[in-house]
């Protein structure tokens, strides 16, 4: 029976590829998406070799009838905001390839989405459809209460998803980001299979979040904060580092993650109010270096690395006493405070405190 399903899947492949040989898959890509993409992707990929498979699929189902490691190249042309279980296709394209296996697919981004209904509708009109489709499409779909109703009604059909989800979603089920490009109000993405999927059970998507952070003893904490990043937004460290580096003050530089609410609750520290819950649990105390992800933390000196994972990491960073602007700085800043701390922990704490406050208050201090 086993032999049978095989034979008939691998004549199935079989048949697909022989398309290939009368330049179907080229007049197809041809009439739709159109010769703009067909043109995009040949600088990446060879759309009718042998080892290339061109997809208009929504199903994980489609990916997962495919052999394991034949073809070096899938190419998806059905957007992801149709598709309902995003990551569970994304990690069924990623068994599918071998490593370093070529994945290409698109999306309607939010700011594409939202340009579409602007220019489609009178300005008043265009604005009250713009703010009920946001709320329906990208709001419930995000909302344990919501959620599941909004499932079951549209299958997860026509998702309001930004570019920042993509990527992440991408990066957490182990692709690394070759290029993109907007192309007839979609975002077309080459992505390399470079790891396996991340499988994070817990994946977070409502108003407060759980980030992972290096606690006292190296222990793994969860630091909660209200979102004021897109979802995903914790795999894209990296990309973001890579490709921008870090700005004065240590933040990473044009931080396009950052949402537009919370641009505004990070001005005035409302994102980090539910950390109170972590200086109740004894995770944080009130000031100390701050909590830093592994990314993060990889910048850093090993004997700083070493020294901070001694300390239990604080709310208020010396950081707001002293006001250094690079990395090197921010390390100095960090290792004189851990070492006055050493010697007189209550008064190095009340010291800071002070500073901190000062410069806050009356000096508009920001971390940014």
């Amino acid at each position: 029976m086993r032999n049978n399903i095989l034979s008939a899947k691998e004549s199935g492949e079989a048949k697909l590829r022989d398309l290939f040989k009368f330049g179907n898959v080229r007049n197809s890509i041809l009439k739709d998406p159109g010769q703009e993409v067909y043109d995009y992707l040949s600088e990446f990929v060879s759309l009718e070799g042998e080892r290339t498979m061109v997809l208009m699929t929504k199903t994980a189902f489609n990916v997962y009838a495919l052999s394991d490691n034949y073809f070096d190249t899938l190419v998806n042309f059905a957007r992801i905001n149709d598709i309902q279980r995003i990551n569970k296709f994304f990690e069924a394209v990623n068994e599918k390839l071998p490593k370093d296996g070529i994945f290409v697919g698109c999306v309607e981004t939010k700011g594409d989405r939202k340009h579409r209904i602007l220019n489609k509708y009178p300005w008043g009109l265009a604005h009250i459809y713009y703010c009920f489709d946001f709320i329906l499409k990208r709001i419930f779909p995000k909302l344990p209460i919501t959620k599941k109703i909004y499932f079951k009604i549209t299958g997860g059909r026509n998702r309001v998803i930004s570019r920042t989800e993509t990527l992440g979603r991408l990066y957490s089920c182990g692709f690394s980001v070759i290029d993109e490009r907007k192309i007839n109000g979609r975002m077309i993405f080459v992505v390399r299979k470079i790891d396996e999927p991340a499988f994070d059970e817990e994946p977070s998507y409502g108003p407060i979040c759980k980030m992972k952070r290096f606690g006292k003893n190296g222990k793994i904490i969860n630091v909660y904060k209200f979102r004021t990043m897109h979802p995903f937004s914790e795999y894209l460290q990296q990309y973001i580092y890579e490709r921008n580096q870090l700005k004065e003050g240590g933040k990473f530089k044009d931080d396009f993650r950052i949402s537009t609410v919370g641009k505004f609750m990070r001005k005035y520290w409302l994102d980090e109010l539910p950390m109170i819950i972590n200086l109740i649990k004894g995770d944080l105390k009130i000031v100390g270096v701050r909590p830093l992800s592994k990314q993060y933390l990889s910048l850093y000196s090993e004997e700083l690395k070493a020294k901070r994972l001694q300390h239990t990491p604080g709310l208020i960073p010396p950081f707001y006493a002293d006001l250094p602007k690079t990395l090197d700085e921010i390390m100095a800043s960090e290792m004189n405070y851990l070492l006055q701390y050493e010697k007189n922990p209550i008064r190095t704490d009340i010291k800071y405190f002070i500073s901190a406050i000062h410069q806050i208050l009356f000096k508009k201090a920001r971390s940014n």
